[in-house]
């Protein structure tokens, strides 16, 4: 409950930085033109996400006849959770890791490597992919295009402050020195807000995956060991198409100190933390 009020309050954050940003950078007319700027350019992703991703991975689908162990057991999790079943796909890669995809629970997709498969135990992959069909469920592809949208617009607002200069709700120029500023510091902010709206997801579809799959000591042994061999194994395709890694559900470009902030997901340590005192006292942290 906590990440969801979380997320809502967030979200709320970066429509109010847009909406007030945007009458001070370019008026109603800038602030509308750079909302449908992001709206067409964020639609197509939304909506064409999964052919693009599993394409970029080259993600192979498999079914009960060329993958049954693992297909058998998305469907039990897809089962226990009450969704559909999704797409199961697999990918050529030794780098431990997994993600979903889709626009929503009838058209999602979920993918693991085939270093995942290698590395964990049957218990822990169940928490994995019990943690993906979390994000499906909760509709987190929504929840990112929406924030990156917004974050989108912001940008937008910023470049044609700096190069044109901003313009208030009457049309009259800006101070120069505090167009710059803000097209310097709104997109900043923004970015800042959309990665802790991304961290609060990751945290819900831990609790999310953990009840799904009712083992939250699986899915913390899991991250910890997917970090571990992390380290040692890079994610070659993730490496070559940064922007996919927040779907992961570990980054594998994660920054410590100050580039945390920056970061799509929370900290493992903590993560496994909350995981495990789920599984001492059968609730959330």
């Amino acid at each position: 409950m906590f990440n969801w009020m979380k997320t809502f309050m967030l979200m709320a954050a970066i429509t109010a930085l847009f909406v007030v940003l945007g009458g001070m950078m370019g008026g109603r007319g800038g602030m509308l033109l750079a909302l449908g700027f992001a709206l067409v350019m964020n639609f197509g992703a939304y909506w064409f996400s999964d052919k693009m991703v599993l394409r970029m991975y080259k993600a192979k689908e498999v079914d009960a006849s060329n993958a049954p162990e693992f297909y058998n057991m998305v469907a039990e999790l897809a089962q226990r959770a009450d969704m559909p079943m999704p797409r199961v796909y697999l990918i050529n890669d030794s780098a431990p890791n997994a993600f979903a995809t889709g626009r929503n629970p009838e058209n999602a997709a979920v993918a693991a490597t085939t270093g995942i498969l290698q590395v964990l135990s049957a218990r822990e992959l169940r928490g994995v992919m019990a943690h993906e069909l979390a994000h499906v469920k909760h509709r987190d592809i929504l929840i990112s295009t929406i924030s990156a949208t917004m974050a989108g617009a912001i940008s937008a607002l910023a470049n044609f402050a700096l190069f044109f200069g901003g313009r208030d709700e009457n049309g009259q120029p800006m101070n120069p020195i505090a167009s710059i500023a803000l097209a310097i510091l709104a997109p900043l902010a923004a970015s800042l807000i959309q990665m802790s709206i991304s961290r609060a997801r990751e945290y819900e579809a831990d609790r999310g995956g953990a009840e799904i799959c009712g083992d939250p000591a699986a899915l913390a042994s899991a991250l910890d060991k997917i970090q571990r061999y992390a380290k040692g194994i890079p994610f070659r395709t993730t490496e070559a198409h940064p922007e996919t890694a927040q779907m992961m559900i570990m980054n594998p470009l994660s920054g410590q100190g100050i580039a945390g902030l920056f970061s799509t997901h929370p900290p493992t340590e903590e993560r496994i933390a909350r995981l495990m005192e789920m599984a001492r006292t059968g609730g959330p942290r």
